[in-house]
């Protein structure tokens, strides 16, 4: 049977490389103009942003995989390097310190580092038991984009250098010890994720773990990182038992009120 997948109405250059990827493959693609779907179209997998899925995804019966939203706070502090810590934006409101602090799995939040607690959007903005990380900053030399199936890594891509956007390959000196971040954290993820990592004091650690099907590719090969995105958001019949814990909400993400800062 041809599957069907799902794109938003305007694409980025990756998207547009994983919407040819798929066509290539023999899928039929569609692009909606609004995030609804027709009654009578059937879909099976899909390549957005978290509020166009959350649309799409509960009625197509497709299955979102995602880490889970403590994931990074509960790994060891080797594998990831720095302090991070998982707590409602309440608690974060109370910071008198400069800190990195994100949403988990979407753009809720402008992930950057605060200067402290009151610079983050208040409770005019945000409902105060959102959960957010709070992670100390630090200052990654190298950053790579690993797209990660059963496990194993699937495709690579260096995305940026000292914070600044720069493609290239992953060094091939670098990959034994992404591999072994991978083995790592392999069962604490879905068996298809997107996991970041980067170059910090000369040793390779875990930046985040975020949704395939949500995420650009960059320079990693179309075909390899298209395999995981369509085992990322698939029909839910598909789901292997691992893969059971880590779909992600079919309801809508809480989402930012227009207001000022706290």
């Amino acid at each position: 049977m041809l599957r069907t997948m799902v794109f938003p109405s305007r694409l980025t250059a990756s998207a547009e490389a994983v919407r040819a990827a798929a066509e290539a493959r023999g899928l039929t693609t569609v692009q909606p103009a609004a995030a609804h779907l027709p009654d009578d179209l059937v879909a099976h997998h899909l390549h957005a942003g978290p509020t166009f899925a959350d649309a799409i995804a509960p009625a197509s019966g497709i299955a979102c995989l995602e880490a889970p939203p403590t994931c990074l706070a509960d790994l060891p502090y080797d594998v990831v390097g720095r302090t991070i810590t998982a707590m409602p934006i309440r608690d974060a409101w109370a910071l008198r310190y400069p800190a990195f602090v994100k949403a988990p799995n979407d753009k809720t939040l402008r992930a950057m580092a605060y200067t402290d607690g009151t610079r983050l959007p208040g409770v005019d903005a945000v409902d105060p038991e959102t959960l957010v990380l709070v992670a100390e900053i630090v200052s990654f030399t190298a950053e790579f984009r690993l797209h990660v199936l059963d496990g194993m890594m699937h495709a690579s891509s260096q995305y940026a250098v000292h914070g600044c956007l720069h493609l290239g390959p992953l060094p091939a000196e670098l990959i034994p010890a992404a591999a072994a971040l991978i083995g790592e954290v392999v069962e604490t993820l879905p068996s298809a994720i997107v996991v970041d990592v980067g170059m910090l004091d000369d040793r390779l650690v875990v930046i985040e773990a975020n949704a395939a099907w949500a995420l650009g590719i960059y320079l990693s090969d179309v075909d390899a990182a298209l395999d995981v995105i369509l085992r990322a958001a698939a029909p839910v019949g598909d789901l292997s038992p691992h893969d059971k814990a880590f779909v992600g909400p079919v309801t809508a993400r809480a989402t930012l009120r227009e207001g000022g800062m706290r």
